[in-house]
């Protein structure tokens, strides 16, 4: 019987919840060149179990092995203790090295797409995105079929099947999955897109097993090709009037987060996360330590801006959440939509903008101000300015031609005098 190996942080339910949640495993060395990693999610969800094996050259591989037993009693097969993730982490090194000798058989998609998300936690900025389109997109319809066996045929008809089928609403545990209208050729275009960023997620999933040996051919993927002429929306920002006038349609505590956002361009999650301690007020700076890129960033406020968050956090320890709902509890990510288009309908804001538009609003007036994109692009967070260049590049068609008529080089032509306009 192999050796067990123990460890005070991961040997239990109990010191397992003392951990702080992330992205990245905490890992356990249990034999030469293997370490069993323990995931740390949120939401009161169980975490999971992860291996993660060296293959040389200073890389490893990991591989999701089971979910833990954080709110269920184990079972060995699918929720699994210190103890038994132990074994399935030496059973999945075995696996593996069958599979490199060519002695293991054929892999589903659902296979290579939990490798794939494991490999993005331990290596990349988050698996997060590709864990949500498996779950909701990629694994139900085929999430059982054998790599080797998929067909371009079978992945359009998948992809326009998507494209055809309305966007999930959030829905209460327990109910009927509820959808959105697709009565719009807006909403055609969304789900258009929703499938183009599916199949990328897909392809590098079917691309890395496909490197790593476990599938003879990438040659049916490679012929599918993405929804063409899809990927640019119609940006929805407001004027400072209008913002102005949806600050004082709002409730008085959400009228807190909106301005937040207004101020800063975050997102709705970064600025749910935030704590009194990142407002940096000698730099007048805010500090965003959990964001969509899994990196962290700084935020350059105006003195508005400074002001603003200066007397949110006045007197509050560092600790302490920074913005809050009337009751004093956090705010949560589906509680702002009600409030939005209540807020809205006050300000007669028609049509009506989501919660996202207030960062299209920062970011759309800063262009349009004149600031740098790259500037615009680093306050926002992103890691270059191909995503600003795409999304507001087009949106002030006024403000361009001003531009370049005030700035464009003049020759100092002159009309003739002779020619006459025939009307």
């Amino acid at each position: 019987m192999a050796r067990r190996v123990r460890d005070k942080t991961l040997d239990s339910r109990e010191a397992r919840r003392r951990l702080k949640i992330r992205g990245k495993p905490y890992y356990r060395a249990i034999e030469r060149g293997l370490h069993l990693g323990y995931r740390r999610l949120g939401d009161g969800q169980a975490g999971t179990w992860v291996a993660r094996h060296y293959i040389g050259e200073q890389q490893y591989e990991v591989t999701r092995i089971g979910t833990a037993d954080d709110n269920s009693d184990a079972d060995g097969v699918a929720v699994l203790d210190f103890w038994q993730a132990q074994e399935a982490a030496r059973k999945a090194m075995v696996e593996r090295a069958h599979r490199a000798r060519g002695k293991y058989g054929p892999i589903t998609v659902g296979d290579a797409m939990d490798e794939y998300i494991a490999y993005l936690d331990h290596n990349k900025k988050s698996g997060a995105d590709a864990r949500y389109r498996d779950r909701a997109l990629i694994r139900p319809a085929l999430g059982d079929v054998e790599v080797g066996k998929l067909s371009a045929d079978h992945l359009r008809k998948w992809m326009a099947q998507m494209a055809r089928t309305p966007a999930r609403l959030r829905t209460r545990e327990g109910l009927k999955q509820q959808y959105a209208k697709l009565d719009t050729a807006e909403a055609k275009r969304a789900r258009k897109v929703t499938a183009n960023r599916t199949l990328i997620t897909l392809k590098a999933a079917l691309n890395r097993a496909f490197r790593e040996g476990k599938v003879p051919s990438n040659a049916e993927w490679s012929r599918v090709e993405k929804f063409k002429d899809v990927d640019t929306a119609r940006i929805r920002y407001l004027n400072i009037a209008e913002a102005k006038r949806l600050l004082n349609g709002c409730d008085p505590d959400f009228r807190l987060l909106v301005q937040a956002a207004l101020e800063t361009g975050c997102r709705l999650g970064e600025l749910v996360a935030l704590q009194v301690h990142d407002f940096n007020p000698d730099a007048g700076t805010l500090a965003i330590r959990t964001s969509k890129s899994g990196k962290g960033r700084h935020v350059v406020l105006t003195e508005e801006g400074a002001a603003f968050f200066r007397q949110l956090c006045a007197g509050r320890p560092g600790s302490a959440t920074m913005l809050l709902r009337a009751d004093g509890q956090p705010w949560g990510r589906a509680q702002q939509s009600t409030l939005m288009a209540a807020a809205c309908e006050r300000a007669k804001i028609t049509p009506a903008v989501n919660f996202h538009a207030l960062r299209h609003t920062w970011a759309s007036l800063a262009v349009m101000a004149g600031m740098p994109l790259m500037v615009v692009a680093k306050n926002l967070g992103h890691r270059d300015t191909r995503m600003v260049e795409h999304h507001y590049g087009h949106l002030a068609p006024n403000f361009i031609a001003d531009a370049v008529r005030a700035s464009a080089p003049r020759f100092g032509f002159e009309p003739d005098d002779t020619v006459v306009s025939i009307t």
